[in-house]
């Protein structure tokens, strides 16, 4: 074998150029060094040179760390966190809502000062404190996430409340009208469709059914007019009643999440880890145990909008009672029951009255479903139709008995 060929294999495999580069020069130096045998005849030592010098080239080839690998991988490159895809998915579908509404502010006199306190001028003109109202142009900001390919908003209806002009920012930049298509205050929704032709981008809604504690939750908004702004976080709870927040005018159980929700939020969507709308942020906690956000199951929220789109107003199917869980602060009972509803309040004429409930009956289930908690007894009333009768199970001094009750609607009250 000439010496000279060799040298030139050992050069070319240790020559600093690019892998295909050393590659191409050992596989030179092999037709080369093949070439050189004289042995035509036999082709399978031919390939196994061949082979030998192919690993030759690669074992003596500078190694490339791990981590290093890792960085110039092609897939890395474009690698993405799961909150990237989410916002991926539906993040162009936050909306920003302009608001601009008239508001009256205190009166001032349309005469100098004083001289409505003149006797005489008071006498001729027959005034007494003629008095107009000042009015003054208030502008608010919330969010909102567009969930129908017909431009229909979804947002809380406490941002878009007494509002004479809406203006929606959209993510691309654009700019349109909207107008409201309903309002509902018992829960703080609110749907508002674009006075405009699309196409607009939407997002899709999950099954709020399907959560459990722990789960990511993103909150997507426009907090202090910081457009598309992302927070991370668990869901902390479920099925919080909007009771023990003290607020009393609202009829919903909330998402707790620890996802940050700030003012500017209001309307925007709470996301899960694939992108899918769970719930509509409505609140956060200031004071004590501030950081703590809220927001409404989109389940309930997606009936809310439905009656909203269809009817103007939702429907609220209710019993017209108040309910408790404090079942062993309750001295009439014999019971060792742990769980239930206790009916603290009846409504006078109510559903639940005329049904034959009274007050301190514990309620055990409803349509044969078990009632654990007052929000459970709230769920299913909320789940039944209006035309459908509820059988309910209770507990009186220790006597179980079964009540029918059929719901009406709160507006009828």
């Amino acid at each position: 074998m000439d010496l000279s060929i060799s040298k030139l294999a050992i050069i070319s495999i240790r020559n600093k150029t690019n892998p295909f580069q050393k590659i191409m020069h050992g596989l030179d130096a092999t037709r080369l060094l093949i070439g050189s045998l004289k042995l035509p005849k036999q082709k399978y030592l031919k390939i196994f040179v061949l082979f030998a010098l192919i690993v030759f080239n690669f074992r003596f080839d500078t190694p490339i760390h791990s981590s290093e690998s890792l960085l110039v991988t092609p897939k890395n490159l474009h690698k993405q966190s799961f909150v990237s895809r989410a916002l991926h998915l539906s993040g162009n579908a936050v909306v920003t809502i302009e608001t601009e509404r008239k508001v009256l502010s205190s009166s001032e006199g349309v005469f100098p000062p004083g001289i409505l306190n003149d006797r005489y001028f008071e006498r001729f003109f027959g005034l007494r404190g003629l008095q107009v109202p000042r009015s003054r142009i208030e502008k608010g900001q919330g969010s909102g996430v567009i969930f129908s390919e017909e431009g229909l908003v979804l947002t809380n209806a406490h941002v878009i409340e007494k509002t004479d002009q809406l203006i929606v920012g959209l993510s691309d930049g654009r700019r349109v009208l909207g107008n409201v298509v309903g309002e509902d205050s018992l829960t703080d929704l609110a749907v508002i469709r674009l006075k405009a032709k699309g196409p607009w981008p939407t997002a899709q809604l999950g099954n709020s059914d399907n959560l459990k504690v722990g789960d990511w939750a993103i909150a997507v908004g426009n907090p202090f007019g910081l457009e598309n702004t992302v927070t991370l976080g668990i869901i902390s709870n479920l099925n919080r009643d909007v009771a023990q927040l003290g607020i009393s005018d609202k009829r919903i159980d909330l998402i707790q999440t620890d996802a940050a929700i700030n003012p500017g939020n209001s309307g925007g969507p709470l996301l899960n880890s694939s992108g899918e709308v769970i719930g509509i942020n409505t609140l956060v906690r200031s004071g004590p145990g501030a950081g703590l956000g809220f927001a409404i199951p989109i389940n309930r929220a997606r009936k809310i909008a439905k009656d909203l789109i269809t009817n103007g107003r939702a429907k609220h199917p209710m019993i017209g009672v108040t309910l408790s869980s404090n079942i062993k602060q309750k001295s009439n009972f014999l019971s060792k029951r742990e769980s239930g509803a206790i009916i603290k309040y009846l409504l006078p004429n109510g559903p639940a009255q005329k049904g034959g409930l009274k007050v301190n009956d514990l309620i055990l289930s409803i349509n044969n479903e078990k009632i654990s908690t007052p929000a459970d007894v709230v769920q299913k009333i909320n789940q039944n139709n209006l035309k459908s009768t509820l059988k309910i199970k209770i507990l009186r001094k220790n006597i179980e008995a079964i009540k029918f009750i059929k719901p009406i609607d709160i507006y009828e009250l």
